[in-house]
């Protein structure tokens, strides 16, 4: 999906992905509260972050609610004088998960820590048997923030991303996307802004490290059922968080 500058646009599209497709899970990209053509500026997100009361998030909440739903998408949160860059994960009017991105984007000439302050809290939920954790785009290259959320029992993660184009950053999407499902035994669903700026590609994963489903570069929806099963039989064939040693690893 792609997202504009503007707000109430977005939001639009953001209800109308609700209303036409009938899951139980809604994933929206990273900057889903809006995206300028030419990037984002201090003063483009001054305008438009809202506190978690604001009507961004409300509005969503009151859709959600109506159609007894989920939904993870993302907004510029203020909170005491600073603006987080943040997924927020709600079910049927209510706020189940809210995290704000611990590794900002400080790379490939990008400065995202000029913009937005950084979180330090991981964020769970549980949805129809899964336990659903956030990350956010940049967070995929630290294995240790998902390493952490599967110590908590985190078998879904859910990544919305604007991952820029460039080169091989289409291999790396997918090396990374595969590489923290399969590692952890877990899905992981990442949603990815589309071109001109950015890769598209979003996919779902499987914990044995296949792609289950993945678009292409253009704006479109993709549904894909999962259950438990692959879960338990990778965790049972390769159970990495129960072999590894996270006391030991602090000693090194």
């Amino acid at each position: 999906m792609c997202f504009s500058s503007d707000k109430n646009k977005n939001l639009d599209k953001i209800f109308k992905s609700l209303e036409k497709i009938e899951a139980q899970l809604h994933v929206f990209p990273e900057y889903s509260i809006g995206l300028p053509r030419d990037g984002l500026t201090e003063a483009y997100i001054k305008q438009n972050a809202e506190p978690l009361q604001g009507n961004f998030i409300f509005q969503i909440l009151e859709k959600t609610r109506k159609l007894k739903t989920a939904a993870v998408f993302t907004t510029f949160l203020k909170e005491d004088q600073k603006i987080f860059n943040t997924a927020i994960f709600v079910q049927e009017g209510q706020v189940k998960a809210l995290y704000k991105k611990i590794h900002l984007f400080d790379a490939l000439g990008h400065k995202e820590s000029d913009l937005f302050s950084a979180g330090d809290k991981i964020s769970i939920a549980t949805i129809k048997g899964f336990i659903v954790g956030l990350a956010i785009c940049f967070d995929l290259r630290f294995p240790e923030l998902f390493r952490a959320m599967a110590y908590k029992g985190v078998n879904l993660f859910v990544v919305p991303s604007a991952w820029y184009v460039g080169k091989y950053k289409k291999e790396q999407w997918q090396t990374l996307t595969t590489a923290r499902a399969h590692e952890n035994n877990a899905y992981l669903v990442a949603v990815n802004q589309t071109l001109p700026n950015f890769i598209g590609n979003s996919m779902i994963t499987s914990p044995t490290a296949t792609i289950i489903k993945q678009a292409k570069t253009k704006q479109t929806t993709i549904l894909v059922e999962i259950d438990n099963e692959a879960v338990i039989e990778s965790t049972k064939q390769i159970p990495t968080i129960k072999l590894s040693k996270p006391k030991l690893y602090k000693d090194l």
